[in-house]
């Protein structure tokens, strides 16, 4: 009988609790998305591949010496991983229409605006019984606003990494849920006739330019704000391999084998922070909450920058193109494209869009740079 009851605790079933029994389904929850939904399936279904791992009693894989254990340290806990990333979306991002129309800049750094909303809701938070949010984990809270998922996963891991698995699990989500949560937020506030309208043709931008662009933006960040030069140091890098010509295999390599397989071992490694222990908490919840606040914040603070540079502007802008300004590229754009024709057939705003849409990508690094300096 006691052999019995020894071999029976050395089971999965035996050491399985309620908790893990949870995670694992969100887990399988989460690779369901990916696969039937397509929400952001190159990081959902590792992710959720990584939560089910994880939770899988006394397989030991995210103990000391254990595989996740070992991704987490080496690629998150250094922030190794999502510095690899930035370089491989710097190698696929194309500036020209951002250079084409620079005012785009300030509708990508608009649209920020939900990251400080979201720091200041997660303090006001506090007020709410069991729940008590550092600064630090606060400011680690508000990124998921950038809707850029390396970036929440960079700042995390630097100043709150106990909510790292909650916050990376809120980015992507939500980031896969742009095509719902941005166009009541579009078609509320913006009118029929100003969906409509249409935007003057983007001019040519010389080699030159796209050449001195990545290269004018990591001296900027390196003497304003050091804090960001990590990732903002690996965006400019991936983007000049890009932009010169000269270096096609590296550039190739970072666009497509580098950031392939770093994307495996990073979802793996946020997938083995959703464990039962710290993943179900109120605070999860809270912060699923101000993930989705903050997508409407920023969606909202871009378009009504448009609206405002239209009082000033000789040219008009769509105010549309404003909620492409949070830097899920080029989602984002998609969306503010197929808002655009379903005011007019005739209205494609999709290379328009992409000029805030890629200044968000900046916007939130400096963003990101910015909490790190000032909480880290």
């Amino acid at each position: 009988m006691e052999t019995l009851l020894t071999l029976w605790q050395t089971t999965g079933v035996g050491s399985l609790t309620w908790g893990m029994l949870l995670m694992i389904s969100v887990g399988l929850g989460l690779v369901y998305l990916a696969i039937v939904h397509k929400f952001e399936p190159l990081l959902l279904l590792p992710i959720g591949f990584g939560a089910v791992l994880t939770n899988i009693p006394l397989a030991g894989l995210n103990d000391p010496g254990g595989l996740l254990y070992v991704l987490y340290e080496v690629g998150i806990g250094t922030g190794v991983f999502p510095l690899l990333i930035f370089l491989g979306v710097g190698a696929l991002t194309d500036f020209s229409a951002l250079l084409a129309n620079p005012r785009m800049l300030l509708l990508g750094a608009a649209a920020q605006f939900g990251i400080f909303a979201t720091l200041i809701g997660a303090i006001a938070l506090n007020a709410v019984p069991g729940l008590n949010f550092t600064l630090e984990q606060a400011a680690a809270i508000a990124i998921i606003g950038g809707a850029d998922g390396p970036t929440a996963i960079y700042l995390s891991s630097q100043i709150a990494p106990e909510l790292l698995g909650a916050i990376a699990v809120a980015a992507y989500s939500y980031m896969a849920l742009v095509p719902i949560l941005q166009p009541p937020v579009m078609r509320l506030l913006t009118t029929k006739k100003e969906r409509t309208i249409r935007m003057t043709q983007l001019k040519p931008v010389s080699k030159r330019a796209r050449i001195l662009f990545p290269l004018m933006v990591l001296l900027l960040t390196a003497l304003l704000l050091p804090t960001a030069a990590p990732l903002v140091g690996m965006f400019c890098l991936g983007n000049l391999m890009r932009e010169s010509g000269v270096v096609d295999r590296l550039s190739k390599t970072a666009q497509n084998e580098l950031i392939n397989l770093v994307t495996i071992f990073l979802g793996l490694a946020v997938g083995a922070q959703l464990s039962a222990g710290s993943f179900l908490t109120l605070e999860t919840l809270g912060i699923l909450v101000l993930g989705a606040l903050a997508f409407v914040f920023g969606t909202a603070a871009g378009i009504l920058m448009a609206k405002l540079m239209n009082l000033v502007s000789k040219t008009p802008i769509n105010p549309l193109i404003g909620a492409a300004g949070v830097s899920a590229v080029p989602m984002a754009a998609r969306v503010v494209n197929k808002e655009g024709l379903a005011a007019d057939s005739q209205n494609f705003l999709l290379m328009h869009a992409m000029g805030p849409n890629v200044a968000g990508v900046l916007g939130s690094a400096v963003a990101a740079g910015v909490l790190l300096a000032l909480v880290g």
